[in-house]
Formats: C-alpha cells, sequence, structure tokens
C-alpha cells in the first residue's frame, strides 16, 4: 500500500490555499466552532454555511428569509448583536434548530473553513466526532490538518485534536505506513502526553481533556467571558457519529 501523507498546519497562515488542493483538508477549531457545527448538524439542522463576515452573514439571512434561518456565531467570544445564537454548542437543541439552516461567523473558524476552500474535501474535525472522522479519512492518499488558531496565535487545543487524529491514523496505517511533517508528530506527541496524564491521575480521558483545555489559550479565552461551561462539551470524544463536509460548489456544510 502507497504510503499516505499526513501534514498539520498549526495555523492557516502556515500553509497556501493552493497547497491544499488534491488533499482532504480536516479542518479543526476546537473551541468551538467545529464542536458547535457537530452538535447544530446532530440537533436537526439543515445545513451550517460559514461566513468570514457578520455583514455578509446579515444580507445572506436576510435574502433567504429572516424566518427560515438562525444567525449564529460569536466575535471575541461573544453573541453578535441581533444573532439569534451564539457559539456555545449546547445552544444547539433539536427545539432550537431542526430543519433550520445555521448561518455562522466566528473569530476564528470560519475563516479557516474558507481558507480550506481549493482541498478536494474539506471536513470539520473535534472531539465529539473523533471517531467519525478518522474513519472517513483513513484511506485517503493526502491529508491535510488545518488548525484555525485564536487571532493568528498557535492553540493547544486544536493541536491536541490533531495529535489525536495523527495518532489513530498511524495506528491504522501501522509503521512506516504515514509520512507526517514535524508539526504533525509533534502534535502526537502532545496527544500522548495528555493521555499518560489522564492514566497517571486515574482519570477518565474526557475528564482529562476538560481539565487541559482550562489551561489552553482558547481554553482561558472562554472561561474569561463566561464561556467556561462549553469545555465539558468540547473534550466529550465520539458524542456524535457524524462527519461535516463543506460542499464548495454550493457552500454548505452537512452531515455525511
Amino acid at each position: 500500500m502507497p504510503v499516505q501523507e499526513l501534514n498539520v498546519f498549526n495555523l492557516p497562515s502556515q500553509v497556501a490555499a493552493e497547497d491544499l488542493a488534491g488533499s482532504v483538508a480536516i479542518v479543526i477549531d476546537l473551541l468551538r466552532a467545529t464542536t458547535t457545527i457537530c452538535f447544530a448538524l446532530a440537533a436537526g439542522a439543515s445545513e451550517v454555511v460559514p461566513f468570514r463576515e457578520i455583514e455578509e452573514a446579515r444580507v445572506a439571512a436576510r435574502e433567504a428569509g429572516r424566518r427560515r434561518v438562525l444567525l449564529a456565531g460569536e466575535r471575541k467570544g461573544l453573541l453578535i448583536e441581533g444573532f439569534d445564537l451564539g457559539n456555545s454548542p449546547a445552544e444547539f437543541t433539536p427545539d432550537r434548530v431542526e430543519d433550520k439552516r445555521v448561518f455562522l461567523t466566528t473569530t476564528n473558524g470560519t475563516q479557516a473553513l474558507h481558507h480550506a476552500r481549493l482541498a478536494r474535501r474539506v471536513i470539520a474535525a473535534s472531539l465529539v466526532n473523533l471517531s467519525a472522522v478518522v474513519e472517513s479519512v483513513k484511506d485517503e492518499p493526502r491529508m491535510a490538518i488545518l488548525c484555525a488558531g485564536t487571532d493568528g496565535e498557535e492553540t493547544l487545543e486544536d493541536i491536541l485534536l490533531a495529535g489525536a487524529i495523527v495518532s489513530r491514523i498511524c495506528e491504522i496505517a501501522g509503521a512506516g505506513g504515514v509520512r507526517l511533517n514535524d508539526a504533525a508528530a509533534r502534535a502526537g506527541a502532545e496527544w500522548g502526553r495528555v493521555q499518560s496524564d489522564a492514566k497517571s491521575a486515574n482519570r477518565d480521558l474526557r475528564e482529562q481533556l476538560a481539565i487541559a483545555l482550562r489551561e489552553t489559550l482558547g481554553g482561558r479565552n472562554c472561561i474569561e467571558v463566561g464561556n467556561g461551561g462549553d469545555l465539558p462539551d468540547c473534550a466529550d470524544i465520539d458524542r456524535f457519529r457524524i462527519v461535516p463536509q463543506l460542499d464548495v460548489a454550493n457552500w454548505r456544510i452537512t452531515a455525511k
């Protein structure tokens, strides 16, 4: 079997959009956009449409018919004025989003999704759909994990999830089956450290992850603006068996 290629980019700025062509792009904004996308689709939203700018989302919602659309998102972690929902995963319940179109704009995650637009496939990954994502990409010859970061800074929470994907893909492929870039190898090591910490403390991995997320840049930002309650939801490994995939031609994310 040919050797697979798996590269991690800790920020979108570390890879040109054109260089993602031909790869499956696995976009990560663990805290919180890609986790929220999973919650929305699992709760029955018909689609999630990612926007880079607030005004773009507002205009699109008016054109689509405002009553048919939920505007969701944040800036600096806070609800956007006039929007229906923020970016907390727990807000996206069936009674709020079922059969609705969700137009989402966030500080970092929706920007990263746009950066990945030239990839052959674009999927959204989080801990809540970790196994489903790995199953979906395990036979791909070229994979690029694109971390959103926070305001241009690398974030450990995204790198941890990247490392979880790297570790599982390497386990499936076996020794020598995957060629990693340096960032992928480092991400795998970070994931291994969290697993070791959980074992040493005799903790469930989910519990250990929720603790670890509190110390990351994104986690500290969440806590600072009152969103610390989102961290356990974002650490809930394999809560869902869905793979959100971006249909670039029609610019919509649906569950596969």
